[in-house]
């Protein structure tokens, strides 16, 4: 209890070590991009170590817009996952002006089952179908408010997803739906994720990184996806109160 209230509350803003790992990779040589540039054929000639940015934006627009800015800076590109909770069309395509890539962070099996209250895993399969047709629908609404085509997605993880044991990113094993849709790439996919050395993802503090730091990885490994969500990286009170009783609201009515 007193990790969550230190990392939702009290924890001093890590967006300086943020920006000081953005210019630590490029002085070491490493190229910074987004996961729908890594997908792209490098230029003829082009064989730097690269890191791949990958942001899940659960919840706070304001740090994701901070983290922007800091890439901005620095001359990073790299790819913003929103929720549909945390949708913001200005800062997306502001995103995609600029040359990283803002896109979608799907949970449509985890929202289908707690609105119909279906708590086995089995039951929400057979309804795969329909929140397929969510999932289509949803995408080409963003792609609508963005005014571009959205061509990776990344599966968003809850803990209706923990429950049934069942992860969002199943329902995209459906090949006809993903080629209906225009789905190059989902971020878990194993074509996308066998190409790295090493895969990192941050953490709540005291940890921060799992499975080691990046600063520690660089130099030690050529290929790089780092994982990270805003909300780990500064506090907001009120986005984080708002979260914390919406999600005790969700599990006392499912």
């Amino acid at each position: 209890m007193f990790r969550r209230l230190y990392s939702d509350y009290l924890m001093p803003s890590r967006l300086p070590e943020y920006e000081a790992l953005l210019r630590d990779a490029t002085e070491r040589g490493y190229a910074q991009v987004s996961v729908r540039e890594f997908l792209r054929p490098p230029p003829p000639g082009r064989h730097a170590p690269t890191i791949v940015h990958r942001h899940d934006i659960d919840s706070d627009l304001r740090t994701t817009a901070k983290m922007f800015a800091r890439e901005v800076r620095r001359g990073v590109r790299s790819s913003f996952y929103f929720r549909l909770s945390t949708l913001d069309f200005g800062l997306m395509r502001d995103i995609e002006d600029y040359g990283s890539e803002a896109s979608y962070h799907f949970e449509e099996i985890a929202s289908f089952a707690k609105r119909h209250h279906l708590h086995d895993a089995g039951e929400v399969r057979r309804h795969f179908p329909a929140i397929g047709e969510e999932f289509a629908a949803n995408l080409r609404r963003i792609e609508a408010g963005l005014g571009s085509k959205i061509s990776t997605v990344a599966s968003h993880g809850d803990f209706a997803n923990r429950k049934l044991k069942l992860i969002n990113n199943e329902l995209l094993a459906d090949s006809t739906l993903r080629a209906r849709c225009g789905i190059a790439c989902e971020t878990y996919d194993s074509a996308l994720l066998d190409q790295f050395e090493l895969y990192i993802s941050d953490r709540p503090p005291p940890l921060l990184y799992h499975p080691v730091s990046p600063h520690a990885a660089l130099g030690r490994y050529r290929t790089i996806c780092l994982l990270t969500h805003p909300v780990q990286w500064e506090t907001n009170w009120r986005e984080n109160t708002r979260c914390n009783l919406r999600r005790l609201v969700e599990g006392l009515t499912w």
